[in-house]
Formats: structure tokens, sequence, C-alpha cells
């Protein structure tokens, strides 16, 4: 059983990462909450907007609850991705005639806070717990895709463990 501790820190919503996505989800609904319904690219940017500010704290979540090298940083590529492009989706908003355009540069710095916390929490990733990730692209410093499993050298005889055999056919007799 964990200590409350241990709960806690096992918990995502107490990481400061994870509040500052919350607050970019707050802050992204607020200023799409001032885009009007009556222009369906606007909607449409609303709507793209509001899916990357909530990808952010899913994959939080995500790697936290994973906590193997690899999983943690898929979910890293996708909240840096979805990160970026809610950046981006000022252009959209200014090309589609958003007139409060002004208040998005609050998600921006808050944006710019959450990649701070961001570079720690990526660095702050148990680099001895993985598996090879045989696509090349999240595994640890020093592991590449071809390596051999560390843990195909283990013995192991399901035997040694579990009663095996034709033990179910004694239940017809």
């Amino acid at each position: 059983m964990f200590e409350e501790d241990d709960e806690e820190m096992r918990d995502p919503r107490s990481l400061p990462i994870y509040k500052k996505g919350e607050e970019i989800y707050d802050l992204t609904r607020q200023v799409a909450d001032l885009i009007p319904d009556d222009n369906e690219m606007l909607e449409s940017t609303k709507g793209f907007m509001l899916e990357d500010a909530s990808m952010i704290c899913a994959k939080i979540a995500g790697a936290e609850g994973g906590d193997i090298y690899d999983i943690r940083m898929e979910c890293a590529a996708i909240i840096r991705k979805s990160a970026r492009d809610l950046s981006l989706h000022v252009h959209s908003l200014r090309t589609f005639g958003f007139k409060e355009v002004h208040y998005y540069q609050l998600i921006r710095d808050a944006i710019e806070e959450f990649r701070l916390l961001f570079i720690d929490w990526v660095a702050s990733f148990d680099t001895s717990n993985y598996f090879i990730d045989r696509w090349g692209l999240f595994n640890p410093p020093g592991v590449g895709p071809f390596d051999k499993d560390p843990d195909e050298d283990i013995p192991f005889d399901p035997s040694d463990y579990f009663e095996l055999g034709d033990d179910d056919d004694d239940d017809d007799d």
C-alpha cells in the first residue's frame, strides 16, 4: 500500500507542469468563448484550439501513468506538437477576422512558461526504465532500435512458476 505522499507524487494533477497545462486550457476556453459562432472558419479554429489545449493534460497524465521512457517520450512529443500548434492558431484567428486576437497573447505567454517546465519534466524521465523502441524514435540515449534486448538473457521457465499440464482433462472424468 502506498503512503499518502507516494500517492500524491503519482497523481499528475499535483505536478506544476499539469497545473500549467490546466491554466492553458482555461485560458484557451475563455478566448474560445469570445469566438463568434457565425463564422465557420473561426468555429473550426476554435475546435482545433480546444483539442490542442485538452491534449496537453491528457498526455501528461498518460506519461506519468506509464512511467516507461519510450511511452513518456511519445507523450512528450504529442504535448510539444499540441502546444506548438496551439501557439500558432493565432494566425488563423487573425486571418479569419477574429476581433479579440490580442487576448491570445495570454495563451502564448502561458505556453512559454509551460515550455520551461516541460524541459525540466522531460529531463526527469528515468532513462533506465524502458523497452527498446524498435521504430527508433523514443529510445533513451545510447539505445538503438537494433540493440539486443537485455531481458532476452534472463532465463524463464513458466513451469517453475505455474502449474502447467493436462489438469484440465481431469475435470471431464
